[in-house]
């Protein structure tokens, strides 16, 4: 059931009106005890979410119970990113994801319909697992709330996989990432009915259905100045809400070139990225635009490590982005890899294949470190001199006669040439 719907390409939703909605669409729910918010963590600070929250919190008081960041494998946040998203919402209330022992499981999606889905490239059966809060709480209402836009891994983000994958467990992220890695990111960026997605549909019709699962959903957009807008909101128990926002998502996050981009400069904010498993964002979603023999250049001022997770983070290290081939032969004889399939996952998405070169640019980790993990190194400081994220506008720019293609945020779209 849809309780609120409202967005267009135009739309321009003031804070003023954004509360009034969600304050619109929780009254229709009725009243309510016991409520748990789930909303994204600071990785996701543009999608709105922190300012839904708060509304959430204004709206009921003290039968707010418990806010989950939808961590997944990101590290916990801190108080002041508690604070500087979420605002004065009180402390107490947060509660950390733990995705490798916080975990009820729901059901299992049995192998024969993951090889069904993935076109018999693999025939593993798949946990349908939670962070326990969610089944233990006995919450009377359960606010899932984020950002619709195109993703690497399930083709667009949202839905039940702020569920499922955001409170999920190391065995259900692992496979879940496998499987959109093998089926080929290319293939599912920007779709909603792709295999992972499938996967996640199926558990949530066969084994969340008990749960009081209401979802909240953005689409964040640009204006011709540069400035974010939140150009859709849609909130309801099922997943019509989800398909009108990644509707419109696709209008407004898509972006669509009639030729391959030959040098792509991506800023990646360090409020943000301080990681290459979150700034491979700025591969992930521009290797559909970049040509062959071109390059991608990542500014990268926030980055200090590779993986967000302290294991994920010593498997990047020790295998590095080598592309398919040599990521997948890793995964057969390793038992440290095949233990950690959203590790190769990861390995396999922030691969060029060797189409492309991709330069890193960093602000705290060595040349040594980069190049160590198959990424070419650039000075920071050269680079930002040359390519100033103060001058550039998104899209394409002239610097010292040549002709490139500057993202401010790569997070926020989706970029490729050629037919949708």
């Amino acid at each position: 059931m849809l309780f609120f719907s409202q967005g267009s390409e135009e739309t321009s939703i003031s804070p003023i009106e954004l509360k009034e909605f969600v304050f619109t669409a929780l009254a229709k729910l009725g009243p309510r005890k016991n409520v748990l918010a789930i909303p994204p963590d600071l990785t996701r600070m543009h999608s709105r979410a922190g300012e839904i929250t708060r509304y959430v919190h204004e709206f009921y008081g003290n039968k707010l119970a418990a806010i989950l960041p939808a961590l997944g494998t990101h590290a916990p946040m801190s108080s002041k990113d508690i604070s500087s998203m979420f605002g004065d919402i009180p402390s107490n209330l947060f509660q950390v994801h733990d995705w490798r022992n916080d975990l009820t499981t729901l059901g299992e999606v049995p192998g024969t319909f993951i090889e069904k889905v993935s076109e018999g490239k693999l025939k593993y059966s798949w946990p349908a697992q939670v962070n326990k809060l969610l089944t233990n709480g006995n919450f009377d209402l359960i606010l899932s709330i984020g950002q619709v836009v195109p993703h690497e891994v399930v083709g667009m983000a949202n839905y039940n996989k702020n569920i499922f994958i955001g409170t999920g467990g190391q065995e259900g992220i692992n496979k879940s990432h496998f499987l959109g890695a093998v089926y080929g990111m290319e293939r599912m960026m920007g779709k909603t009915d792709t295999p992972v997605r499938k996967v996640l549909n199926y558990a949530g019709e066969k084994f969340a259905k008990h749960l009081p699962l209401v979802y909240v959903q953005t689409v964040i957009g640009k204006d011709s100045a540069g400035c974010l807008q939140l150009r859709g909101l849609y909130i309801g128990d099922d997943s019509e809400c989800f398909n009108l926002a990644a509707g419109l998502s696709l209008k407004v996050n898509f972006q669509v070139l009639d030729k391959p981009l030959k040098k792509v400069v991506c800023y990646l904010d360090p409020s943000e990225f301080k990681s290459t498993w979150l700034g491979n964002k700025s591969i992930y979603r521009t290797r559909m635009a970049i040509a062959d023999g071109g390059e991608l250049i990542v500014l990268a001022p926030g980055l200090k490590e590779f993986g967000e997770d302290k294991e994920i983070d010593r498997l990047i290290r020790k295998y590095g982005y080598t592309g398919t081939t040599r990521v997948l032969g890793s995964v057969d004889k390793n038992e440290e890899l095949k233990n950690n399939l959203s590790a190769a996952a990861h390995l396999i998405h922030g691969s060029s294949e060797g189409r492309f070169r991709i330069t890193y640019c960093p602000g705290h980790l060595t040349k040594t470190k980069i190049e160590s993990v198959n990424f070419q190194f650039g000075q920071l400081s050269e680079m930002t001199k040359k390519y100033s994220p103060e001058k550039l506008k998104d899209g394409f720019n002239l610097v010292d006669g040549e002709e490139i293609f500057y993202i401010s945020n790569p997070a926020l779209g989706l970029w490729k040439y050629g037919l949708k």
